[in-house]
């Protein structure tokens, strides 16, 4: 019996991860994610060993649900910022000229609340 609960709980743990995989492969990555059919990144360099986006939300502006690769991103200009993601809602004020880097984003979509337009510089490393 204990063989057989190990079995079930590798199975599910295997099926779980399948399913966020391919969940992941259906979603947009950040240049072809945008807001109300308009597109709110850019690409401005990409070469083999990196790919550089300039995403810009005027007030009320989003990005819809999309994904990330390990990336490092800057603040052009700051604001404030609602980011809705599997670790639910939070909401954040960008100073310009910030930075951060991120391991990857399963899935988020973020909405500019504020009254600023808010840009920022994406760098993802190509692997």
């Amino acid at each position: 019996m204990k063989n057989l609960n190990i079995s079930l709980i590798i199975s599910l743990v295997i099926f779980i991860a399948l399913l966020s995989t391919s969940h992941a492969n259906e979603l947009a990555d950040p240049l072809t994610a945008g807001w109300q059919g308009e597109k709110v990144c850019e690409r401005l360099h990409e070469d083999e060993q990196q790919r550089i986006l300039r995403c810009t939300f005027e007030p009320g502006v989003g990005h819809e649900k999309h994904f990330h690769k390990a990336h490092f991103g800057y603040a052009l200009s700051g604001g404030k910022m609602r980011l809705t993601s599997a670790n639910g809602i939070r909401e954040v004020t960008l100073k310009t000229g910030s930075s951060y880097t991120s391991n990857g984003v399963e899935w988020h979509e973020v909405l500019n609340i504020g009254d600023t337009t808010v840009a920022y510089l994406i760098v993802e490393p190509k692997s």
